[in-house]
């Protein structure tokens, strides 16, 4: 039994509008046959079948406001409600008393301690990781949970030698924008093969893809509808290679946000919850809120 975590950073279950949600046009056969037919639109509702379940999942745990990526990426690793007890949302980097929430205990470090093999799939560019380590730059909750479970950050090298994959999956950007034209380049349906193999080395395994938000704030639309229809290459790649009866593949989100383009703030609607394999009606049995990810997780894996 092992499972891949799949994290899009603020995409939501939004408006049926063709101006404004990219889900509302992006061609996604491989996403949309895994939820009946069904885009991720607000309103789908539960979505099950003989592979996988899809259920509208709630980021807001009873907050007040829109929920933000810090506390919101803490509650997926945690389980815990950390919006309430810390009073609020708060992000988009975890403060002080997220991270010690992440210290104390998160679903690496758990899953670590019961002898299981994890890890934080993505590379990062060094200027990055010169900024984190130089401290001035905050990691994320998910980068911070990882470390608390005493990994390393992969790098730049982890990616040359295919052992991590970029956070946009094919490495084009770090082609195009970041010009760092010695790392593989894959084609979407490649990348999830590829996610699959870098699974399988391992109990659980997370990848986390944060382009999603940015476009979501600043756009453009365009370019929003081809980061879902690239996933949904990413996803046909995984679903040719990953045997239902292995594990699960689960993607979630931490907050709404692209579903709105031209808005520029997280919205407070649902996120979206896909679990597929074998046993996904296990795993989304009282399933509704991004709490209850963490839990069903570790049940899974040490059961």
């Amino acid at each position: 039994m092992r499972i891949l975590l799949l994290f899009l950073d603020g995409i939501g279950l939004g408006e049926d509008n063709s101006t404004t949600n990219p889900f509302a046009v992006a061609d996604m056969p491989t996403l949309t046959q895994l939820t009946n037919g069904h885009r991720w639109l607000k309103g789908i509702g539960v979505q099950q079948n003989g592979v996988s379940s899809f259920i509208p999942t709630d980021p807001r745990l009873g907050v007040p406001g829109r929920p933000q990526s810090g506390t919101s990426q803490a509650v997926i690793l945690t389980g815990e409600n950390i919006p309430a007890q810390i009073g609020r949302h708060y992000g988009p980097k975890p403060n002080a008393e997220t991270r010690a929430i992440l210290a104390e205990n998160n679903l690496f470090k758990m899953l670590r301690a019961a002898g299981k093999k994890t890890s934080l799939l993505d590379g990062y560019p060094p200027s990055l990781l010169k900024s984190i380590e130089r401290g001035k730059t905050l990691p994320s909750s998910i980068q911070q949970a990882a470390r608390e479970s005493g990994q390393s950050l992969f790098t730049d090298e982890d990616v040359r030698q295919e052992n991590a994959l970029t956070a946009e999956y094919t490495g084009d950007e770090w082609h195009d924008h970041l010009h760092i034209t010695d790392v593989p380049r894959y084609t979407p349906y490649e990348a999830g093969r590829q996610l699959v193999a870098l699974a399988r080395q391992y109990d659980f395994s997370m990848h986390s893809h944060w382009i999603t938000d940015y476009v979501g704030h600043r756009g453009p639309f365009e370019y929003g509808v081809a980061l879902l229809e690239r996933f949904d290459g990413v996803m046909h790649g995984i679903v040719d290679h990953w045997d239902p009866q292995e594990g699960l593949v689960i993607i979630t989100s931490d907050h709404g946000n692209m579903e709105l383009i031209g808005d520029r703030h997280h919205t407070e609607n649902d996120v979206p919850t896909l679990i597929y394999g074998a046993r996904h009606q296990d795993f989304a049995e009282g399933y509704s809120d991004l709490t209850h990810i963490t839990p069903r997780v570790l049940r899974l894996l040490t059961e």
